[in-house]
């Protein structure tokens, strides 16, 4: 009874391109849309944990007669690469995928931003829809319409901004999800709060357990804010390199473990997580960000992520992975900084001392 009320409470969200449908009305949706264009084929694209546990319930609900293909890859980041790529765009091609015909990509970030990429560049494109299975997709990686994939270990170094048909969000696949995982997709959430609205950041932090029903509500409106964001500036040249607070250096750690043989890979949360804080410190230096909003954050994040050991041997590397950060221009590291919770600045400029100064702060008690 608890689903169908919160199910009646999403509505659907409707941008220029595109519209995004939550639970009962994401498959309502579908098959109207499958009956209505007549696709020649549906391939659907899942990897090895989504095949097994996310699948079965999505065809359940798929009414067409059109003919449909699984193409399956392996999970994880390691293998959001061309590589794949290459693999699925062969698949396709066996498969006689043509022009009219449908990608339906199931599964995390790295499903809708590989699928995304691969519809989008596959005959100079054919249509995709995203059916994002984990929390950090269904706020972030499946809306927007960015895709792409990973050059080495270096994050979304190659792809389009491309938007889908349509996003369905069924919050049912996140009871397949583990604890750290969930986690993961929360950071993100946190991160909306930080850059957009100081009432949704004190609600997050201030919910002590997270379970399913309690989720609908908070997928929601961060859905909501990246939406409003995205739809003022699509190409990211101002507001909408605000969401990448966190990521400028989150992402660097990421890659960073991602190819250390003796490191221990972070999910992408978690270093996004370690980033907000260090951006946090930046900010604080920089732009006079209240120190009690800082410590919060600082306490808030770390109740819910462990602490990542750090070495000094470490900074110099990562910092060095800044150069590939894709808001960067004219030779400059771009960071997005806070002033205040709900009010970040783009294109602030930081000195290296500085960032090391940052990973001092974070390491501290």
């Amino acid at each position: 009874m608890l689903r169908t009320m919160k199910s009646l409470h999403m509505k659907s969200i409707h941008t220029k391109n595109y519209s995004i449908h939550f639970n009962d009305e994401c498959y309502t949706q579908l098959n109207s849309y499958l009956i209505k264009q007549s696709f020649s084929k549906v391939f659907i694209l899942v990897d090895n944990n989504t095949h097994d546990h996310c699948l079965p319930l999505f065809m359940s609900k798929l009414e067409t007669e059109t003919a449909f293909e699984i193409i399956e890859i392996e999970a994880g980041e390691l293998h959001k690469n061309i590589e794949t790529c290459v693999g699925v765009w062969n698949a396709l091609s066996d498969l006689g995928a043509d022009r009219k015909s449908l990608m339906i990509n199931l599964g995390g970030g790295v499903i809708t931003d590989l699928g995304g990429f691969v519809a989008s560049t596959y005959k100079r494109g054919i249509t995709y829809i995203n059916v994002p299975t984990t929390l950090l997709s269904m706020v972030d990686a499946s809306v927007g319409g960015k895709t792409g994939v990973d050059l080495e270990t270096i994050k979304n170094q190659v792809g389009v901004i491309n938007s889908g048909e349509m996003v369905l969000i069924d919050t049912s696949f996140l009871e397949t999800l583990p604890q750290n995982q969930l986690r993961s997709g929360y950071a993100e959430m946190l991160k909306h709060g930080l850059i957009y609205d100081l009432k949704y950041w004190k609600t997050l932090t201030n919910i002590t357990t997270l379970t399913i029903n309690d989720l609908d509500d908070l997928i929601y409106e961060s859905v909501v804010i990246k939406k409003n964001i995205v739809s003022k500036d699509p190409f990211e040249q101002n507001i909408r390199k605000t969401l990448n607070f966190g990521h400028t250096l989150g992402h660097a750690i990421e890659s960073y473990f991602l190819g250390h043989p003796e490191k221990e890979e972070l999910l992408h949360g978690e270093a996004i997580a370690l980033g907000m804080i260090l951006e946090g410190y930046l900010s604080l230096e920089l732009l006079q960000l209240p120190k009690d909003d800082l410590e919060d954050m600082k306490t808030c994040i770390l109740k819910l992520f462990k602490c990542v050991e750090i070495k000094s041997s470490d900074y110099k590397p990562i910092i060095e992975l800044l150069k590939y950060d894709k808001k960067n221009e004219h030779g400059n590291i771009n960071f997005v900084l806070l002033e205040a919770i709900g009010k970040p600045k783009i294109d602030c400029l930081v000195d290296n001392d500085l960032i090391i100064r940052a990973f001092q702060y974070y390491e501290k008690p």
